[in-house]
């Protein structure tokens, strides 16, 4: 599978049409046709209803092009990344983040990073926390913050913090005619939430531990994509989902949050970095969160130093 692959299954999924997309290409119909065929070979799959007009993909087609789009623009965004680098001339240096950590600390610290190297092009990339690990291995970040803990021997990372777990509820929930905090035992019937859909290991098994820790099984209606959709479901009345507790600042007049009863519920906010890694850059992400700890009347984390 190439590239191209994605490219032309993507134009033909959109377009609804072999003869437009090969005209959006600018490629001819019958080679175009042919590489879809052998996608589909290769994923042993059949991606298009080819007897619907305008053409409609099949439920497998659907998941494929969801996949590709996000594939593609990852590669385009790279591209553009790469284009400014040359233009600008300027050192540059590239954060990894999984979404719920922007709800927290993270944007104060990358505020904080920008003032002290105004002349550095700093870079966002969204990705969880697996898959940063490839990013930082193949260079393609300089460190990433996420939630979920693994042990690799060309990585370091270090926990920033514990943040409190919070659980997020519609209003009209009927969990929400009792005061007070809720029990891991109390949601194990409701139709829960979980995100990200994948990779997976990913925060997503942090809460399904929560549960099977406790010898209860979850009721997982629904696995979305990212927190935005699984917080956008749970307003929706789907189901309910346990999230982090910066998630609040979001201030949904449709979704209440209410804490755990259970004490010590939380979930970690890790800085990964390569191992052996001493550039300036880092030494001063490094600096600028110490002294946002101090900032904060906070110890600062171990090992940052």
């Amino acid at each position: 599978m190439e590239l191209r692959h994605l490219r032309y299954f993507a134009a033909v999924a959109q377009e609804g049409s072999f003869t437009r997309a090969a005209e959006r290409l600018h490629v001819a119909q019958p080679p175009l046709s042919r590489q879809i065929q052998q996608l589909e070979e290769e994923l042993g799959l059949v991606l298009l209803d080819r007897e619907s007009r305008p053409l409609r993909t099949t439920d497998a087609g659907r998941l494929f092009l969801e996949q590709a789009v996000q594939v593609l623009e990852r590669i385009e965004g790279m591209k553009v990344m790469m284009r400014r680098l040359k233009q600008s001339g300027r050192p540059r240096f590239v954060i990894g983040f999984a979404a719920s950590t922007i709800y927290a600390a993270l944007p104060d610290l990358i505020r904080r990073f920008r003032a002290a190297a105004p002349e550095v092009e700093l870079n966002l990339v969204e990705m969880v926390s697996l898959e940063q690990i490839t990013a930082l291995k193949e260079n393609r970040i300089d460190v990433g913050f996420g939630r979920i803990r693994f042990d690799d021997p060309a990585l370091r990372r270090d926990v920033l913090r514990e943040e409190p777990l919070v659980v997020a509820l519609p209003r009209a929930h009927h969990l929400l005619a009792q005061e007070g905090k809720l029990s891991i035992a109390s949601l194990a019937g409701e139709p829960l939430i979980i995100y990200p859909r994948e990779p997976r290991p990913s925060y997503a098994d942090q809460v399904i531990s929560l549960f099977r820790d406790r010898g209860l099984e979850p009721n997982v209606v629904h696995e979305a994509r990212e927190l935005q959709s699984a917080v956008g479901l749970v307003a929706a009345e789907v189901g309910v989902a346990i999230v982090p507790a910066s998630v609040q600042r979001l201030r949904r007049d449709d979704i209440v949050y209410r804490e755990l009863a259970e004490p010590g519920i939380s979930s970690p906010i890790i800085m990964s970095r390569r191992i052996g890694d001493h550039s300036p850059l880092l030494a001063l992400m490094s600096r600028v969160i110490i002294e946002a700890y101090a900032a904060w009347g906070q110890p600062a984390p171990k090992g940052l130093g």
